[in-house]
């Protein structure tokens, strides 16, 4: 099932995203959700049951896209986004060219955060201003939606506390990283966490989650990729990050990118205004923006 945060007459609300446009989620149950974190900390096996009987019947309302407003599966995420860094291994040897990591294998996970407030949506601009930065560069990336409270999580129970996935765009100012020693600040920037178009809900991704993963930027394919090459994999990650640090319904973890990204090239092949960035993930969609120099 396909979920989606949307705007139709200036009312966000949540829905289930069809060939044709999307359903309105309380015009299908009972029960009324007013969000998507709201959904995703009491949706049931039960409510799935009774989603997928009220599509099988046909009996809804379906809502055409350009009527719409898609916005992020989850616009304002309660805590920042936990990244993992050189999670491909194409692609921690591609990053000599970032100043700020070398291009060992890791060992063990190399975590960050990064903010989103809010997470831009499929079809929102990524706006910077070439007076802060000037490398702005892309990163497809897998991201994990938890589901439900847990710490200290065994590999094999990790499923149990995934509610679903969606595509992100790690976006990262280069030179920020490569002036401030770190990731955080360039990966922060107002509109660089693109997120979308849907939230798959996990029962139609079991594991292993073998996805391919792409980005073309103006056409041109960059990243191409599947997620099988990760060096750590999600039941792995999702057990490592919980020792010891609890996580909540509505966490967002993106799980790396693959080689391809625009510092890996020689010369260097970064956003400029006007590019067009699309990130592809099998079976969720395609998430696609404008870059704006503002």
């Amino acid at each position: 099932m396909r979920f989606v945060s949307f705007c139709h007459k200036y009312v966000s609300q949540v829905g289930i995203m069809l060939e044709d446009g999307v359903i309105e989620l309380n015009a299908l149950l009972e029960t009324r959700f007013t969000s998507m974190l709201e959904l995703i900390e009491n949706l049931s096996s039960d409510h799935l049951r009774e989603l997928s009987a009220a599509i099988a019947r046909g009996k809804y309302n379906c809502l055409p896209l350009k009527e719409i407003k898609l916005l992020a599966p989850i616009p304002n995420p309660p805590r920042n986004v936990f990244c993992l860094g050189k999670n491909y291994i194409e692609h921690a040897q591609e990053i000599k060219m970032t100043q700020i990591s070398d291009t060992g294998i890791p060992d063990c996970p190399i975590y960050f955060s990064k903010i989103a407030s809010p997470a831009i949506a499929h079809g929102d601009r990524i706006k910077f201003s070439p007076q802060v930065t000037q490398q702005v560069d892309y990163e497809v990336e897998l991201a994990v939606v938890i589901g439900k409270t847990g710490s200290n999580i065994e590999p094999e129970g990790a499923e149990d506390y995934i509610f679903g996935y969606t595509i992100a765009n790690d976006i990262s100012a280069r030179d920020l990283q490569g002036v401030h020693k770190q990731w955080f600040k360039g990966k922060s920037l107002d509109t660089f966490c693109p997120m979308g178009p849907v939230l798959v809900h996990k029962s139609a991704l079991p594991m292993p989650v073998e996805l391919d993963i792409q980005c073309r930027i103006n056409g041109e394919l960059r990243q191409d990729s599947n997620t099988r090459q990760m060096i750590f994999d999600i039941p792995f990650i999702i057990s490592d990050l919980s020792k010891g640090l609890t996580l909540h319904p509505g966490d967002i973890i993106m799980t790396g990118t693959p080689s391809g990204v625009g510092m890996g090239f020689e010369p260097p092949r970064l956003l400029a205004d006007g590019d067009i960035v699309e990130c592809y993930i099998e079976k969720i969609g395609k998430l696609v923006n404008q870059v704006v120099a503002v």
